[in-house]
């Protein structure tokens, strides 16, 4: 770059140091060749007839410089439109148009030179204060999006417009960078749009990049980033190809997108720079890969070739809308038909071997991009550059004095045009023989159209350009692209569109994770939480039910939670009440056989009144734990645990009472002790009375206040359980520490009287009862805390009937006995005994 920039000053620096001199001298000459015609007004043109390519027999060869069928092709579309614009009476009367091409070589020296020689011509001397002594008023050119970079900011000054037919670089559309730049392809803003779309509609979310290590790749790259920034779409590697071939570079970008898990690759760079590194990839055997290919790639004939479509088989991409003695043409003729003109029996350049050439080759013999006519895509914008400029002079000559659009309202001298003159290209607008309106916006960029192509194999093997879509930037956003998904053959020729993926789309019922240090489509499906979901796939986080929801199984949707309570039906409900009722059976038919036997001493000496009572409210202790089986009710809340409170009340009263009886009965026996009158039977029944009274109260103030009432268990959990409230936890409390408070003293009193002298001492047994009964429900207390759902109330249940079964056993169990078993004891003298 830094040679091009001398060069320049060289050629141009006449005009600065011969200021005061009448002529200009020329430095040095462009020696190239060149196609030209004379005219009123001539068109430069600047095409890469000339490629810098590995020849592919051999990739051990050193790169050599080869003829671009294509580029040829191009310049000759140019010489064609020109002549046929000449022949057209209505455009541009008596006005001949001309043409000077050149070869720019793909190489920013070449096309430099070669632009400034169309600029100031060739003559030895000029007479001109500018120092120029052309007047060519437009270039059509550069190919490269680079190489028009330089061109129109080193003719800008000149105010040389330059009209590229293939630069696409979206950095081009700066005016303020760029003033004099135009094109007749759309840019690269657009393409990578329908790039990124292609990608988002096929559902790939990592995918590799590989572009051209220049402006076109860079800023390809950078646009293609803020289209898919929102999108979930992510980049796995990224290559940058350099115009320069590197073996060592393409070994390394081979690698890359061998070892990555990509499988879908954006191409955004040139054929040309691409060629070595999809023959590496076809040496080194790596197949499998989806390639999307921009305009620069889709369309060329050095890679859609029979020896590649290994690799690049099923290629999609986007690419513009088509149409249907020189210098160059012996070369063009040789290469044709690997002969040679030259006066040499046999040339070997590189691996071929030439034949001299007659002249009377066939050309509709041969098959190659020259001849291809079924995609003239560059080709027509080659045509449309030319016409461009021919509408802009024909403006200019149908101009009215005092109407014109330059200084003081003049108009333009076709005949002798000024710089800048020109320019006003940018504001034509016509209607080109296809039917295609054509016109330029503020960017000088022209409405963007794409075909949709994907490489097929035709029936005789060859590689043909499918048409499967079309994107039309004109449409809405998100309207643009159209596409057929059944025209399509996908790498390998697959009919089911590729997947590329980092990670499988998490399913509902689960969410993303993402990977410590990798991109966010690298993820692991995580499971939803108990009463979470999610609904939908890649899911980014769960989603809670509401308190009375649960989530099903599959995690992907609530439903209502089970209510849960302890019925009737459950196993655990049958057993607990088969317990209570049987121990009800029990408890009755103590008392049956109590109550047949109730004149022998055994009943009689220990107060078979109390006990009859005692054995009344051991029923209610079986019965009441049948209340907290089933659904909770309004009603059954308020039954159970009064029942409870008011059963176990009685049953412990009855016990004090009876201990009280035993312990006075032993002290009356002393002399002049007359306690026994003072406990008679009516006071016995007081002091049950009082005793079981006192718990009333207590329930019924808790009725009053604040009773129990159902309830459901906010707790998080698969089943809603459905329980009973105490309402009043202090009145609960008390309930139960009346309950506490009565056996405590029925304990003190009983071992008190336990070691009293009698055959039968009913103490020892009103102490192990008691024992048993403070027991079971101290044990109750951690148990009923920690115990989940409905086996919370089946601790308190198991509590009642294993106190109630403790009392009935220690108490009532060994007289039992002794009434049936053994009924020589059951007399007054055993009992009296010592």
């Amino acid at each position: 770059m830094y040679s091009c920039c001398i060069l320049f000053l060289l050629v141009l620096g006449t005009g600065v140091l011969g200021a005061n001199q009448s002529l200009c001298k020329l430095r040095g000459k462009f020696d190239l060749p060149e196609l030209s015609m004379g005219g009123d007004v001539l068109l430069g043109g600047l095409f890469q007839i000339h490629t810098k390519i590995i020849t592919l027999r051999d990739v051990k060869n050193p790169p050599f410089y080869s003829f671009n069928f294509r580029a040829f092709r191009w310049a000759q579309t140019m010489i064609f439109a020109i002549e046929e614009v000449n022949k057209d009476p209505t455009l541009l009367p008596n006005i001949t148009l001309g043409y000077r091409i050149y070869d720019s070589c793909g190489k920013h020296p070449m096309s430099l030179r070669a632009a400034i020689t169309l600029v100031n011509g060739q003559e030895e001397t000029v007479s001109s204060s500018r120092c120029t002594a052309s007047n060519v008023t437009v270039i059509i050119g550069d190919p490269s999006s680079t190489q028009s970079m330089i061109l129109s900011q080193t003719l800008a000054p000149f105010q040389i417009p330059v009209l590229s037919y293939y630069s696409t670089c979206s950095c081009l559309s700066n005016k303020f960078e760029f003033p004099t730049f135009l094109r007749t392809i759309p840019s690269d803003n657009y393409q990578v749009k329908a790039m990124a779309q292609l990608v988002k509609r096929f559902g790939w979310t990592w995918i590799g990049f590989v572009a051209n290590d220049d402006d076109y790749g860079q800023y390809g790259l950078q646009i293609f980033k803020d289209e898919i920034q929102h999108s979930g779409v992510c980049i796995a590697f990224i290559e940058f190809v350099p115009k320069i071939y590197s073996k060592a570079k393409v070994l390394n970008i081979v690698d890359t997108i061998k070892i990555s898990s990509a499988r879908v690759v954006i191409l955004f760079a040139g054929d040309v720079v691409l060629l070595p590194v999809m023959k590496e990839l076809l040496k080194q055997n790596v197949t499998g890969r989806q390639w999307i290919a921009s305009e620069s790639a889709i369309v060329s004939g050095l890679l859609s070739v029979k020896e590649l479509y290994p690799v690049m088989g099923g290629t999609i991409g986007t690419t513009i809308l088509g149409f249907p003695g020189d210098n160059f043409v012996h070369e063009f003729w040789g290469t044709m038909f690997n002969c040679t003109f030259k006066k040499v029996e046999n040339v070997h350049e590189g691996t071929y071997l030439q034949q001299p050439c007659t002249g009377f080759e066939d050309l509709t013999e041969q098959e190659n991009t020259y001849s291809d006519v079924s995609q003239l895509r560059i080709s027509y914008n080659v045509y449309k550059a030319v016409y461009s400029v021919a509408h802009a002079l024909q403006n200019l000559l149908l101009c009215v004095n005092d109407e014109g659009p330059f200084e003081n309202r003049k108009c333009a001298d076709i005949l002798n045009l000024q710089p800048g003159q020109v320019r006003k290209c940018n504001q034509v607008k016509f209607r080109s023989k296809l039917g295609e309106d054509i016109y330029f916006d503020e960017n000088g960029d022209v409405v963007a159209f794409y075909d949709i192509l994907n490489w097929q194999l035709d029936t005789e093997g060859n590689v043909q350009y499918v048409k499967v879509g079309r994107f039309d930037a004109s449409l809405g956003r998100g309207q643009e692209l159209d596409i057929n998904e059944e025209l399509i053959f996908w790498r390998e020729g697959q009919t089911t569109v590729v997947k590329s993926k980092c990670s499988e789309s998490c399913p509902p019922g689960t969410r993303k994770g993402v990977r410590k240090g990798q991109p966010l489509c690298c993820f692991d499906c995580i499971p939803c939480a108990d009463a979470e979901i999610s609904n939908q796939t890649n899911s980014i986080e769960c989603t809670k039910c509401p308190l009375d929801y649960w989530s099903n199984e599959q995690r992907d949707s609530c439903i209502p939670k089970e209510i849960e309570f302890l019925s009737f039906e459950d196993d655990l409900g049958i057993v607990l009440s088969v317990v209570a009722l049987s121990g009800t059976f029990t408890t009755i038919a103590v008392a049956a056989v109590f109550f047949y036997h109730r004149n022998t001493p055994i009943v009689r000496a220990n107060n078979s009144e109390l006990s009859f009572l005692l054995l009344l409210s051991l029923c209610f202790c079986f019965l009441c734990s049948l209340t907290f089986i089933g659904e909770p009710l309004v009603w059954s809340c308020m039954l159970r645990h009064t029942a409870f409170g008011i059963s176990f009340a009685l049953c412990i009263s009855c016990i004090l009472g009876k201990t009280i009886v035993v312990l006075m009965a032993f002290k009356a026996t002393l002399p002049n002790n007359n306690r026994m009158k003072w406990l008679g039977p009516t006071q016995q029944r007081s002091i049950v009375f009082v005793s079981t009274g006192i718990q009333v109260i207590i329930c019924t103030l808790w009725l009053a206040t604040s009773p129990p009432f159902p309830t459901q268990s906010k707790f998080r959990s698969a089943k809603l359980l459905l329980e009973c409230d105490v309402g009043s936890v202090t009145a609960f409390s008390c309930m139960l520490g009346y309950i506490g408070l009565l056996a405590c003293l029925c304990f003190v009193l009983a071992f008190f009287a336990r070691k009293l002298p009698d055959n039968f001492n009913e103490a020892k047994f009103i102490t192990f009862s008691m024992i048993i009964f403070c027991a079971v429900w101290l044990t109750f207390i951690p148990a009923y805390v920690s115990t989940p759902g409905k086996y919370t109330v089946a601790v308190e249940i198991f509590a009642i009937l294993s106190s109630s079964t403790g009392l009935l056993g220690c108490i009532f169990v060994p007289k039992c006995y002794i009434i049936m078993l053994k009924p020589e004891q059951n007399t007054k003298k055993h009992l009296m005994g010592k």
